[in-house]
């Protein structure tokens, strides 16, 4: 059966990160892409120029359209729009048992806050009911780090890509301790817009094919990497990904996929 993947997150008008980069990322992974848009963002390859919430209402209305006749098998969080939004998408998802991906945005890759701080602080609702939760270092840094976000129950992966020199290291972690880790040479590119978005999607719908934690990270990864390899240089600015290459077995690139640990 092909998964039901909810997203909960915010449009991107550049295609590049988004709603826009997760439904192609769900879709070249085999999931049916379902989404529930929580603000609209007039934004390209240099920054974001304007951010307009969705009415909270509205979000929990699509919610509820898709969930009531197609099904959820997994949810994706990303960008919330509002801390009010925050809660009521945390008091309807308490009584839905999926695996839920939280991506906890804060900042576009341009710089730009995407979450001010009564939205941040609703944050810990979110985290308290997420399999996994993928803050970029910034991100873990702002939610009080390692150990403030596993208090809360769920899987954490803890991204490397923020982190300074040549070696990336991205590390899957549970409450109990470490899973695995998985180590990469950086990659050489500013065609970076979207690499969160694109993450958490790969991770989730993984969980909702039913792949083991491990192995959703681990192709999570692998597809990240490919598409930053298959960028199609568009923009003047931090560009998108190239998504629609992502499925390409990755031990066919030149350079492999890194170590696992």
């Amino acid at each position: 059966m092909t998964p039901r993947i909810l997203i909960i997150a915010g449009s991107d008008s550049g295609g590049g990160a988004g709603i826009q980069a997760d439904i192609k990322t769900v879709t070249m992974l085999g999931g049916h892409a379902m989404t529930a848009v929580t603000a609209i963002t007039a934004q390209n390859t240099l920054g974001v120029q304007a951010v307009m919430p969705v009415p909270t209402e509205m979000v929990i209305a699509q919610i509820q359209s898709v969930a009531e006749d197609i099904g959820v098998d997994a949810v994706k969080i990303g960008m919330i729009g509002s801390a009010e939004t925050a809660h009521a998408v945390a008091d309807w998802l308490t009584a839905l048992d999926v695996p839920i991906v939280f991506d906890p945005v804060m900042i576009a890759t341009s710089g730009s806050a995407l979450a001010d701080a009564d939205t941040i602080a609703a944050f810990g609702r979110l985290m308290s009911l997420a399999s996994v939760v993928t803050p970029n270092i910034p991100e873990l840094e702002a939610l009080g780090g390692e150990a403030a976000v596993l208090a809360h129950g769920c899987h954490l992966v803890a991204k490397g890509g923020h982190a300074h020199g040549n070696l990336i290291v991205d590390r899957l972690l549970s409450p109990s301790g470490p899973l695995a880790e998985l180590r990469g040479k950086r990659i050489d590119t500013t065609d970076t817009h979207g690499t969160g978005c694109t993450f958490a999607s790969a991770l989730v719908c993984g969980l909702g094919q039913g792949m083991p934690i491990v192995a959703a990270f681990t192709r999570a990864v692998r597809f990240v990497r490919i598409a930053l390899l298959s960028a199609p240089g568009l923009g003047q600015g931090h560009g998108p990904m190239g998504h629609h290459l992502g499925v390409i077995p990755f031990d066919e690139l030149e350079g492999g996929d890194g170590e696992e640990e």
